[in-house]
């Protein structure tokens, strides 16, 4: 499992809490000024979840503004940039000549060797953060620093991929290992680099390694969105990401699966989690089967028995069930 540390509000006397949310996100991020109308009884939970020298951090919190001042950055720059996905409430980022405001599925980005002042609003916001080091960026400095305070939404193209992984890695951290973490930093820096390329424009810039992993990872996003197309072929994936076919089997085949298994794989794991939904427990197998792409009952059980050890009947009655 990942490991994660938790700061949770409640857990401090009143009096303590907003001093302790000012301590954790200065020793989270960089040293911070903070201010909040409801510092008085502040309600703050942060998970800090640690990825080599990426950190993701699911928070929420409420209404606080935070400053980054030059005697702050003189006292300590760990030279990270940070984005944040808002998943609820909005908020803005203000540096000296420079203002944007995010809403519901934007993404904010600050610099911790820039002065700014982020401020959220006033209600419970929720949202998650991703911290990487400047060095981990597989994109120049210099135009790496040019993306910060652009506009970047999660809700499209390289953004909606990043926003993607970001929230299912914060939502089950416990389907990986510690020995993921680092490889997952990876990934993550690949999509932090993409997304301020793609913000920029300069896609080009990045190197061939981070493209093919940038390119791998939307394309297994957009299998998973697609798995109940019966159209859901190697060519209409390939057509759909103007890659030949070809490009796209040594895509998979460097990730050490063939194409169609991949699809394979991800249509039994969705039939296998239908099985075990209770509010799915009349709903015939050949029914779940078809919507997942196993028009054939017979075929679908020989498939569901070799890759779980036990046909899919006895799998949604039997002691090998287990919770979706």
């Amino acid at each position: 499992m990942l490991v994660e540390t938790v700061f949770r509000s409640a857990d401090l006397p009143t009096a303590e809490r907003f001093e302790g949310w000012r301590q954790v996100m200065s020793a989270t991020h960089a040293p911070l000024e903070l201010r909040s109308t409801r510092a008085a009884d502040f309600h703050a939970r942060l998970r800090l979840i640690g990825l080599g020298d990426v950190a993701v951090w699911p928070a929420e919190f409420d209404p606080t503004v935070f400053v980054r001042t030059p005697k702050l950055i003189r006292q300590s720059d760990p030279e990270i940039f940070h984005l944040t996905l808002v998943l609820k409430g909005h908020g803005g980022v203000a540096w000296s000549r420079q203002e944007a405001t995010y809403g519901l599925g934007d993404f904010y980005s600050t610099d911790s060797a820039r002065t700014s002042e982020t401020w959220t609003s006033q209600e419970l916001i929720r949202t998650v953060g991703v911290e990487v080091p400047k060095a981990r960026l597989p994109l120049p400095r210099g135009r790496a620093e040019q993306a910060i305070g652009r506009p970047m939404s999660g809700g499209t193209g390289v953004g909606a991929l990043l926003a993607l992984f970001l929230t299912q890695l914060s939502e089950n951290t416990g389907q990986y290992t510690a020995e993921d973490a680092p490889r997952l930093g990876t990934v993550l820096a690949d999509l932090v680099a993409a997304l301020f390329a793609h913000t920029l424009e300069t896609v080009t810039s990045l190197s061939p390694e981070t493209r093919r992993r940038t390119l791998a990872l939307a394309i297994q996003a957009f299998i998973r969105q697609n798995l109940h197309d019966p159209g859901l072929t190697p060519g209409a994936i390939a057509a759909a990401h103007s890659v030949s076919l070809s490009h796209l089997h040594r895509l998979f085949r460097d990730e050490g699966v063939t194409v169609g298994a991949y699809i394979r794989g991800q249509r039994l794991e969705g039939a296998r989690h239908n099985l075990t939904d209770p509010a799915l427990h009349d709903t015939p197998i050949h029914v779940i089967a078809a919507r997942w792409g196993f028009p054939r009952a017979a075929e679908f059980s020989r498939a569901f028995r070799a890759a779980y050890g036990v046909p899919p009947r006895d799998y949604r009655h039997g002691p090998s069930r287990t919770a979706a």
